[in-house]
């Protein structure tokens, strides 16, 4: 599949801006880093024209924005999605979290993003520059003299190896080539943790939660958190304050977000893409998203709007608390 250029989303962006289709973008644009994008809300042509950007680093999940964004101002908000990005996209309208005549979605194809993690672990830390190639990146680094060349396919993201699918399933427009839903091997990592003793599981865990600094990144970049006041900010909750006073409060914030998104995680990979610590906390709600397969019949969340999910969608045939116990593969500790 071809790449989506850079100069065909700022085409499109300046045209709908200019006609006055839309009042505002939803984008990109550098950080303090080359590697270092950041979304941004774009209100000028020349603005669009001289910082847009669109490379191997664009990760961000842009459908959360949208629910503060719809309030704002006046006109419809032009949002660029990628293929994984419009299941939450479908999620949240199901949840009636934004107004859908307030945006138009431009769906664009996606090989995958970066992780710079990975590309600093093959070129080192003081990387000065990185410029995206088709299928390579040129790093800069303070130590070379000429530029490493990187297979953008050895430092794809963790959750782009295991994209379960190419194929939009929402949008007003689509540039590019549209793809397909894959054969994931998303949760063959569940799988490794499955087949671990009871004890093993928790030490895996222990170690993992430990790193937490309860920074609440993953909470604000999650798509199924759109609560207004979250618990963990509730000062009559007993558990606002924000580092860990026990190892059970350690585990405890984690352990309550991932049964609130359970059947709502439309396995976005958000939450461990922004984890400064690199916690693997996508495993958590893959956990759930695979229990949930298999008791109740393959569901993704997000795939059309207005779906149920399984478990709020009460059914004669649904699952008794013995199934889960009785079973015999170590799965359920």
């Amino acid at each position: 599949m071809q790449k989506i250029t850079r100069n065909a989303l700022v085409e499109k962006a300046v045209a709908m801006l200019n006609d006055g289709a839309v009042s505002r973008v939803l984008g990109w644009r550098a950080g303090e880093f080359g590697y270092d994008i950041t979304p941004s809300v774009f209100t000028e042509a020349k603005d669009i024209e001289e910082n847009f950007v669109w490379n191997d680093f664009c990760g961000a999940n842009f459908s959360k924005y949208l629910v503060a964004q719809t309030r704002k101002g006046e006109g419809k908000i032009l949002v660029f999605l990628k293929p994984c990005d419009t299941y939450s996209f479908n999620q949240l309208l199901t949840e009636h979290r934004f107004d859908r005549e307030k945006v138009y979605v431009v769906g664009i194809p996606c090989e995958g993003m970066v992780d710079i993690a990975k590309v600093k672990k093959l070129c080192g830390d003081g990387i000065s520059a990185i410029e995206c190639g088709e299928d390579s990146l040129a790093v800069t680094t303070i130590y070379e003299d000429a530029p490493i060349a990187v297979s953008t396919k050895d430092v794809l993201a963790e959750r782009c190896l295991s994209c379960k699918s190419k194929k939009h399933v929402a949008y007003d427009e689509l540039l590019g080539e549209e793809g397909e839903v894959l054969d994931s091997n998303r949760f063959d990592e569940v799988e490794k943790l499955e087949k671990m003793t009871a004890d093993e599981r928790f030490e895996f865990w222990q170690s993992q939660l430990s790193k937490c600094i309860r920074c609440n990144a993953c909470r604000d970049i999650c798509p199924a958190c759109t609560c207004e006041k979250c618990v963990f900010d509730n000062p009559n909750s007993g558990a606002e304050n924000k580092a860990p006073a026990t190892s059970f409060e350690e585990k405890m914030f984690h352990i309550i977000r991932a049964f609130h998104v359970a059947g709502r995680c439309t396995d976005c990979g958000e939450c461990s893409r922004v984890c400064p610590q690199d916690i693997p906390l996508h495993l958590l709600n893959r956990k759930f998203i695979k229990d949930i397969d298999a008791f109740y019949g393959d569901y993704q969340a997000g795939e059309e709007v207005g779906s149920r999910a399984p478990l709020v969608n009460y059914t004669k045939e649904d699952l008794e608390p013995s199934e889960v116990f009785e079973r015999g593969d170590g799965a359920n500790a």
